[in-house]
């Protein structure tokens, strides 16, 4: 009796058109309330930092050179990042958006899920692990402002031997 019932499913599926589609080959347009891939605007973002606070997932790496000269690097780990879009409403500037047409962030290399926006010297700064900078302020003159002693250094440690 069971062998009748899945006959009577398996003969008209074979005179059917499959209904899967053919992605990669046929793509769909992305709906227009999709989350995806978020992208940051330099010209408004302050460098304040909230979003990077405010990311559940620890998602946003924000490091700022300057606020006044806007040499700040904005890094995104995609791989972390759950697409809540708590960082969009958490930045009072509008400089976060969820773009909703970049949605395959599929990648082998893990390397590529981590997207770095600034200007390409900041970039490759904090890539290079710096995230600070001196002030290039010249001294104020007039106060006898001569330059700071260095700190001593730390003792060198030591091995004891057989120890």
């Amino acid at each position: 009796m069971k062998l009748a019932t899945m006959i009577q499913d398996v003969i008209p599926s074979l005179f059917r058109a499959p209904i899967t589609e053919r992605y990669p080959f046929e793509r769909r347009e992305a709906p227009e309330r999709l989350r995806s891939l978020l992208a940051w605007d330099r010209e408004s973002c302050t460098g304040c930092g909230m979003c990077a606070t405010d990311c559940p997932s620890q998602a946003i790496e924000l490091v700022v050179f300057d606020k006044k000269a806007k040499n700040i690097v904005f890094g995104l780990h995609v791989d972390r990042c759950t697409f809540c879009g708590q960082c969009t409403f958490s930045c009072k500037q509008g400089s976060l958006t969820l773009e909703h047409d970049h949605w395959e962030l599929a990648s082998l290399d893990r390397g590529q899920l981590m997207i770095h926006f600034g200007d390409a010297k900041d970039v490759q700064d904090v890539l290079a692990g710096i995230t600070s900078r001196p002030s290039e302020l010249p001294p104020a003159e007039g106060r006898g402002s001569a330059p700071a002693p260095a700190a001593p250094a730390a003792p060198a440690a030591t091995e004891v031997p057989g120890g």
